[in-house]
């Protein structure tokens, strides 16, 4: 008996250290660091700003763009919609930047009122406009980088910083670009 509660208490350990020891925690130093001076440049790439206006000069009210964010999270597969935006230009763009390195999870790219321009993958959700993510690096049109805290990521079941940048053309911030940077994979 005494083994089997040795078993279960070191089981217990391995299976949940690991949020201990990444969930909730700051990011990296080296992840800020790369965010600042690497991820940011990618918010004012010609490919990316090219599909934030477009997407902006649409005019999609936030009603609009709610009720397409009720559908896609309702939807469990990738509808045409989604596999659009994935290979779109700039969807096409951001797996190259995806397969540069073994650390990015996913990228995606937002408009103006933080709905998916582009994306790498299908993210859980179309709006990003409710999420620190995109608040954070809008700020209100006046742009922030913005890296969160660690995080365990169910789509793909991997510790996560989310690094999250305006897109600016020229000095005015037209939308965001988020990039999950899988923390094991970092630096490796």
């Amino acid at each position: 008996m005494k083994k089997i509660s040795i078993f279960l208490t070191i089981g217990l350990f391995l299976v949940w250290g690991v949020s201990i020891t990444y969930g909730g925690e700051k990011a990296p130093q080296k992840i800020i660091d790369f965010a600042h001076s690497t991820l940011a440049k990618y918010g004012t790439d010609p490919i990316i700003v090219k599909a934030v206006k477009a997407e902006n000069a649409k005019g999609k009210t936030l009603p609009q763009i709610k009720e397409l964010d009720k559908k896609w999270m309702a939807t469990p597969g990738i509808t045409d919609y989604m596999k659009a935006l994935m290979e779109n230009e700039c969807g096409r763009y951001l797996r190259q930047i995806q397969a540069s390195a073994p650390f990015y999870a996913e990228i995606f790219v937002m408009d103006n009122l933080g709905a998916n321009v582009a994306m790498s993958d299908k993210t859980s959700d179309y709006w990003q406009g409710d999420e620190a993510k995109f608040i954070k690096s809008y700020n209100d049109g006046k742009g922030a980088v913005f890296v969160d805290d660690v995080k365990f990521d169910d789509s793909t079941q991997a510790y996560l910083v989310q690094v999250s940048v305006p897109v600016k053309d020229g000095n005015k911030v037209i939308g965001a670009i988020t990039f999950g940077i899988n923390v094991d994979k970092f630096g490796k």
